[in-house]
């Protein structure tokens, strides 16, 4: 039985209508005058049959309900309201004098929030009716607020998906042009200065768009517009092909990117999904080497079922207490790299999505001040 007191929330008796339904004329006038007292719009039933189209009728926010009446019981009548979508969740305070411990767990099994005994005391009604109507106000301030916050939320990813995408074509371009100036010149011919800024705006280029793709995949991915295409392929041919991409970003940089143990394992996953998980790794491998240092990418079978695709750079590392935020969007955290590079903490949220929406999951080993190895793990395709 409640016997909290507290109202949880301020309420407006006039806004809210009780339904009082009992047998005994004298007793629904008495609360009738009561209720009404405090403001409260009140309709009647004297029976079961009356009280169950009442509530489908006048749709109230409480019901005082008798349990010991002709014909359908309170209990009967609590039952029928419950097992009702549309009234199930209207709080029911049952009034009786069967006060045993049957009774009352009976009660609340029927849905039943609180029982008032009969001969009922005039103010603890009132403050318990108070009580129940304080956490249907709360109930609706909740649904309220979280129908914003979907609205919010579904306005931010569509900002997010349009920013993404309309940035993304006219960003491929630029890329591709600098791409070529870079490969198509030399100090030399444009002078050190120039070719050092050349170098560096192609190096942007390819971050910004970088991230422009993981923004649009994990704005996709959040709102479910990003389905998993499951295929079999063998991962180490994606592993030499996408480090390929990497190897002049990493050149540039002084950074030799090598294979190492590479199994030739046949997968099932999505090998967009895959290639992106990789390319963040690559690409953060890069962003947190020194200069004239190498990075090491192995292929091999993890257990029975696995395939784990590893990165590891022998650069600055990571220490624990970092470790621990890097996965989590509450912390959304990152770093700087070796020459300052900036991340924007996306890149690594989207791999683990990816890699556990292949049946797979992410792996960090990191020293701090002795590099880090990212890995990746798909499922092996049946034989």
């Amino acid at each position: 039985m409640a016997t909290n007191n507290t109202v949880t929330v301020s309420i407006n008796p006039s806004d809210y209508k009780i339904l009082v339904v009992d047998d005994v004329m004298p007793n629904v006038l008495l609360l009738k005058v009561m209720l009404t007292n405090e403001k409260f719009n009140i309709v009647t039933a004297s029976n079961g049959e009356q009280a169950i189209e009442q509530v489908r009728n006048e749709k109230p926010d409480l019901i005082l309900l008798d349990v010991m009446m002709p014909g359908m019981t309170g209990y009967e009548v609590a039952q029928v309201l419950q097992n009702d979508p549309e009234t199930k969740e209207i709080p029911i305070i049952f009034l009786t004098a069967l006060n045993t411990s049957e009774d009352i767990v009976r009660g609340f099994r029927m849905g039943g929030s609180d029982f008032i005994s009969k001969p009922f005391n005039k103010e603890v009604l009132i403050v318990r009716v108070k009580y129940q109507l304080s956490l249907v106000a709360a109930k609706r301030i909740i649904l309220q607020q979280n129908e914003e916050l979907q609205r919010t939320i579904a306005g931010r990813d569509k900002l997010y998906s349009v920013i993404a995408h309309d940035l993304r074509s006219p960003m491929s371009t630029v890329k591709m042009v600098l791409n070529m100036l870079t490969e198509s010149t030399s100090p030399e011919v444009i002078g050190e200065e120039a070719f050092s800024m050349l170098s560096m705006v192609n190096t942007q280029s390819e971050e910004v768009f970088a991230l422009l793709d993981n923004l649009l995949k994990w704005t996709k991915s959040q709102v479910g517009r990003l389905n998993v295409v499951s295929q079999r392929f063998q991962v180490d041919e994606i592993v030499v092909s996408v480090i390929q991409v990497f190897r002049m970003v990493a050149e540039a940089k002084g950074i030799t990117i090598e294979v190492g143990e590479c199994e030739k394992l046949n997968v099932i996953a999505d090998i967009d999904m895959c290639k992106t998980v990789l390319r963040n790794f690559l690409s953060n491998a890069i962003k947190f080497s020194n200069q004239g240092s190498k990075i090491l990418v192995s292929v091999k079978r993890d257990g029975d079922n696995f395939a784990r695709i590893s990165v590891r750079d022998f650069g600055c590392g990571i220490s624990e207490e970092d470790q621990a935020k890097l996965f989590h969007t509450a912390t959304h955290f990152s770093k700087y790299g070796t020459n300052n590079e900036e991340g924007s903490g996306l890149g690594l949220l989207l791999c683990q999505d990816f890699a556990i929406k292949n049946g797979g999951n992410v792996y960090l080993e990191s020293v701090l001040g002795e590099g880090s190895t990212f890995s990746f793990t798909v499922p092996i395709a049946s034989e």
